[in-house]
This record gives C-alpha cells, structure tokens and sequence, in this order.
C-alpha cells in the first residue's frame, strides 16, 4: 500500500515539474529578467563613457617610444616602473598582514573582544580620506628618513590596502561552508589544518579578488604619493629617494599651462588603466588555474 502510495505521489510531482507555469509567473520572470539586464546596462554606461573618453582622447598621442623614456625625454617609463615598485612594496607589507587578519577575525576569533575592536578600525580604515594617509605616512616615514622616497610611497599605499584585504579575506572565509570544516574534522584534522588546507584553498578566488581590488585603487592613489614619494623627472637612484608614478604625473600634466603637454593627461591614463586591467586579468588567470587544479 505504502508503495502505491508512494508511487502515486512521484507522478504527481513529476506531472507538476513538466507542466508550464501559470502565464503570470512568466510575465513576471520576464519582467524581471528584462528589468535586471536593463538596469546592468544603465550602469554600465557611465563606465564605457569614461573609457571611451580616455581613449579617444589620450591614443592620437600615444606612441611605443614612450614606455622606453623617462618623463624629462617625454616618456612614461620611469613612472610605470616607480608605480610597480610602489604598488609593489604597499603589496609586500598589506597582504601577508591582511590575509592573516582576516583569518584571525573569521576563524579563531568570532567569541574575542579584539575581533570586533580590529573589524570596528578596519572598517574605519577603508573610509579614510587617502590624504589624511599621505599626512600620516610624511608624519612617520618621511620626517624620520628626512627624504621623499619610493619606500614611504609603498608604506602609504600598504595602509590604503591592509583594510579592504582584510575585510573581504574574512567576508571569502564566512562563504565557505561550515560542513567542510566539520568533514575535515571528522577526518582528524586539526584547527589549523583545517584552516589552511580546506578553508583557505576553498577561499583562494575570493582572496585574490579582494587583493585585486586593492591593488586598483593604490594604483590610482595621487594624494599619498605627493606627501611621500613626491616625484622624479628621470629615473630613481634608490627606493629611498623620489620617486615618479603615474597618478603623479597625470597631476602635474593636468596642472601644465601648455595645451600639448595638458594633452599627455589621456595617454598617461590610457597607460594607468591598461596596467590595472592586466593585474586584473592576471588574478583571474591565477584562479581559473587554481580551480583547475
């Protein structure tokens, strides 16, 4: 009888999953479908508008020769490398500090007062005017070495980033599913194990996401290189000496009274966006190869 009954059941959900649905749930799914895409599209626009901007503007006086000279022979050479040595450094002192916070804030500190004290200034840090950064970077690195230099650009810029590594490290880790850690567990791993073989491999996109988006920003950082790298015509002798960027360079271009060098504000920002799409497009080559390992 149950199995009658039971058999009964499953034709009747079976008969349910392959009828159409009622003609106002597909008005409605289609209505949203359109909505949503609609307004993606609206979104997008400012974006294109932007691009289209500065490339149309800024490739008529682009040329290879300039990625090879430096600013005094009208290049940009030594301030894409002054900017990949920044970015750089701000990279080397903020995510090893970052990823291991936020591990701390996700995993062995949900029941500890400091958790919330770190997440509460963490998140404070994220909403700090990048001046007020640069100030704090000349307060503390450069009146102490008495000279503008590469190392306290990328210390400013590390300050910059730390937070939105941090947050989105631990917002990654909260997505992982608290079954894994349990499977792991029953399996005999320990805490730490579990934390750095299942949860952080699992959590490895997510990371390198939020470490992208850090990156995109120091990389567009003016302020803070102006109190602390300044910056350099021709190459740099040292990391402790000033040091050209190309947010930098964008600012004194624009600042130009001559309407040919003013011109040079477009090809620099053409260079400047196509070095953070690449760092994107690396992080995203990183994880589709990490995922199919």
């Amino acid at each position: 009888m149950s199995r009658y009954l039971n058999s009964e059941i499953d034709k009747s959900l079976a008969g349910e999953l392959h009828n159409p649905l009622p003609a106002e749930r597909r008005l409605f799914a289609i209505a949203m479908n359109v909505l949503a895409f609609g307004l993606s599209a609206l979104a997008l626009i400012p974006l294109f508008s932007v691009l289209w901007e500065i490339i149309s503007k800024g490739i008529s006086g682009f040329n290879l020769e300039m990625l090879l000279k430096p600013v005094i022979d009208n290049g940009f050479a030594n301030a894409i490398l002054g900017t990949l040595t920044m970015v750089g450094i701000a990279a080397i002192l903020s995510i090893p500090v970052g990823i291991m916070t936020g591990i701390f804030l996700a995993e062995f500190g949900q029941t500890n007062q400091i958790t919330n004290f770190v997440r509460f200034i963490a998140s404070i840090l994220t909403g700090v005017p990048s001046i007020i950064v640069g100030i704090f970077a000349y307060g503390l690195i450069v009146l102490t070495t008495k000279q503008f230099s590469a190392f306290a650009g990328g210390f400013a810029l590390s300050v910059i980033m730390l937070p939105i590594i941090t947050l989105t490290t631990e917002e990654a880790l909260k997505l992982i599913p608290t079954q894994q850690r349990l499977a792991s567990a029953a399996l005999g791993g320990t805490r730490f194990q579990t934390t750095f073989r299942i949860v952080v491999t699992a959590a490895i996109p997510g990371i390198t996401t939020g470490i992208s988006l850090a990156v995109a920003r120091a990389a567009g950082e003016t302020a803070p290189l102006i109190f602390t790298a300044l910056f350099s015509q021709n190459w740099s002798d040292s990391l402790l000496s000033p040091t050209a960027s190309l947010p930098v360079l964008i600012f004194n271009l624009y600042n130009n009274p001559d309407p040919k060098i003013n011109q040079l504000v477009w090809t620099t920002s053409i260079i400047l966006l196509s070095l953070v799409l690449f760092f994107s497009l690396l992080s995203r080559v990183i994880i589709s190869k990490s995922r199919i390992k």
